[in-house]
């Protein structure tokens, strides 16, 4: 029989060739074959692919491979290192190793790698590496592993060489591939379903505003028109569209209804310098091939517009684009009483202006925020994330759009954050927020945020629950891109990770603690009921027991007190020399002991029953027998005389105990 340690890697060894991840159903198998790891294994393997024998054959069989299979959207692949299989090899062959050992079967892992808008299935073993999975998405991405960034561990950074056994990966993981430094390679339009699919897609557009030199990052879906991206360039550098002057868009892209993926710019980045015409004059002077090749001019522009604001005609007015437009309520009220009621006119008024894809926005006051993040058990803890709006910041629209809405932005904010929002476009609003900053995070936090200027809103900030506080672990401004985003989050998710591991440790030590001293005063509580109970029996035992001595001492008092009455109320005992006839009378105890007294033979048995009474034993519970003949004679009527009892004139009598 095994012992427990030989059992448990009998276990262990099975459940990783086996794949069943149910204990319980492991260790039945393992039983119902005597703890046999082979005829456990075979029992389980080979009526389905014959992998694991107890004896080999010669032959040499390779181990199956499935290999990638490609998708329009979504692509599936699967690594097994150091084996290699021709695309024309079959789906699934037996394996059979050289010589006669049991081999651990590998577990297969299953990872959703997302990037951008698109996901990949791999399939890998546990005996794969971090690289094995960059080089199939190398294949599948056209992505170079030196390029690429794989996130999304649970136990932080890996390098390429990690092993996926030792990071214990459950069956399903999510990853995601950033590319932060991947050079913009040139996109070519075959056709129609190619444009169909860039329509769908994401374009990062960097922009340089000539005159000031500072460079924004822009992300535009497929299916924006470059009149839009005019528009919110607008919004950017004040520059009125019709002023705008642009380097860097390609020929094609001669009209500004003209979509971003018709238009042949580069996918997934493209560069673009944008500055501000001094005079139509100049415009109209730069020699033809420049306009046509390099700069482009708005189809907006034209004589009729030329001194449009000398007449006090505002941009936002040509286009339609005004504020009050844009912006028809606030997104929170001013001096709101209940914190709750103003988020919920904010997620309301977020879903009108972006749609309903964002973040899902806590409902309540910062407090609750807190107390849902930070005060849960540690296993159910997440981070803070507070997103602080701003409507008079030219980046608030392109972030809310354009990163605060992407899906995987989303989706990660929902799986580990808790997001809470404010809005300080209103000075009152600002204010409040910033005494509950000072209030929960300090002066240095709130003197932080109350120097930032508005076109550096809209801000995000992530929070993580100390022990003895809650610090603010990142302040993230508005002019980031969606790789940069989730490259911040993820690294404080990260360190919220393994501070998260550290409080799960500490807490179960400290439920464990408190689990012994609540059993140990469970334990000491019934002792002492116990004995409380062990001395209440006591004290009513003697209760009792003093009870029944004091009624049995009563009794015999109240007897003895019978008895000498009865013994002062008997007649004179008669000499023996009597004129009148004298009946001697013998009488035997239970005890044997015997007693004699001399009676006048016209005395009736009432005085015999009172003299033996006033012995100690009362007719009432004795009767008085006599010998030849037997008979009983307390049956007898106390009024005969022992004459007319024929106790005359003299008897032995005996004493017993009535039943």
């Amino acid at each position: 029989m095994a012992s427990n340690m030989d059992r448990e890697m009998i276990l262990a060894d099975f459940q990783a060739c086996t794949g069943i991840e149910n204990i319980d159903e492991a260790i039945t198998l393992l039983e119902q074959n005597n703890w046999d790891l082979v005829a456990a294994i075979n029992g389980v393997i080979p009526q389905e692919n014959g992998i694991l024998q107890s004896e080999y054959g010669g032959e040499t069989v390779h181990s199956p491979v499935y290999g990638p299979a490609s998708h329009p959207t979504t692509s599936t692949s699967v690594a097994s290192p150091a084996v290699s299989v021709s695309a024309s090899a079959s789906a699934f062959r037996p394996v059979v190793p050289s010589r006669q050992i049991v081999e651990r079967l590998p577990r297969m892992l299953d990872f959703r790698v997302e990037y951008r808008d698109r996901n990949v299935d791999v399939v890998v073993e546990d005996s794969c590496t971090v690289g094995d999975i960059k080089q199939i998405l190398e294949n599948e991405l056209q992505i170079p592993v030196a390029k690429m960034q794989l996130k999304g561990w649970k136990c932080g950074d890996v390098d390429d060489s990690t092993v996926l056994r030792t990071l214990h990966l459950p069956k399903n993981s999510n990853l995601y591939v950033l590319t932060p430094d991947l050079p913009p390679p040139p996109l070519l339009l075959s056709n129609s379903s190619a444009l169909q699919e860039l329509l769908n897609q994401n374009f990062m557009l960097i922009i340089t505003h000539r005159e000031v030199q500072r460079e924004y990052s822009l992300n535009f879906s497929g299916s924006s028109t470059i009149q839009e991206v005019k528009r919110n360039v607008y919004d950017l550098t004040s520059i009125p569209v019709r002023h705008q002057l642009w380097e860097g868009w390609p020929p094609t892209a001669s009209d500004d209804s003209m979509t971003l993926a018709a238009a042949g710019i580069n996918y997934p980045c493209h560069q673009l310098t944008v500055g501000r015409r001094s005079s139509p004059t100049q415009t109209r002077e730069l020699p033809e091939e420049q306009s046509t090749d390099v700069h482009m001019v708005s189809d907006s522009d034209g004589d009729d517009f030329e001194d449009a604001t000398e007449f006090g005609v505002d941009d936002g007015e040509m286009f339609g684009m005004s504020s009050s437009t844009l912006r028809k309520s606030p997104m929170m009220p001013e001096n709101a009483e209940n914190e709750g009621d103003a988020l919920l006119q904010f997620t309301a008024e977020f879903s009108s202006r972006y749609g309903d894809c964002h973040p899902v926005f806590f409902i309540g006051s910062l407090e609750a925020a807190f107390q849902e993040a930070f005060y849960a058990k540690a296993r159910d803890r997440k981070l803070l994330a507070i997103y602080l709006h701003h409507d008079e910041s030219v980046l608030t629209n392109v972030f809310c759009s354009q990163m605060l809405c992407a899906e995987s932005v989303v989706s990660y904010l929902s799986q580990n954050f808790i997001t809470w929002a404010w809005d300080t476009t209103k000075e009152a609003n600002r204010a409040r927020f910033l005494t509950m900053c000072t209030r929960h995070f300090g002066s240095v936090v709130a003197q932080t945020i109350r120097t930032q200027k508005t076109d550096q809103f809209p801000l995000f900030l992530i929070v993580m629950g100390k022990r003895s506080s809650n610090e603010v672990m990142n302040v993230i401004q508005g002019n980031t891109t969606v790789d940069e985003l989730m490259m911040r989050l993820m690294a404080a998710m990260e360190i919220f990770t393994a501070q998260q591991q550290e409080d799960i440790k500490d807490e179960d030590e400290r439920e464990a603690r408190e689990k012994v001293k609540r059993e140990q005063d469970e334990a000491y509580r019934l002792s002492l009921e116990a004995d409380r109970a062990k001395r209440e029996a006591q004290e009513r035992e003697m209760a009792e027991q003093f009870r029944l001595e004091q009624i049995r001492k009563e009794q015999e008092e109240e007897r003895e007190a019978i008895r000498l009455s009865l013994e002062q109320a008997l007649p004179p005992e008669p000499k023996e020399e009597n004129s009148e006839p004298v009946s001697k009378l013998r009488i035997r105890t239970p005890s044997g002991e015997f007693f004699e007294r001399r009676f006048l033979a016209s005395n009736n048995l009432q005085v015999v029953f009172d003299f033996v009474a006033s012995k100690g034993y009362p007719w009432e519970e004795f009767k008085l027998l006599s010998t030849f003949p037997r008979r009983d004679v307390t049956q007898m009527d106390p009024s005969y005389s022992l004459m007319d009892a024929k106790l005359y004139p003299q008897e032995t009598l005996f004493l017993e105990a009535k039943e």
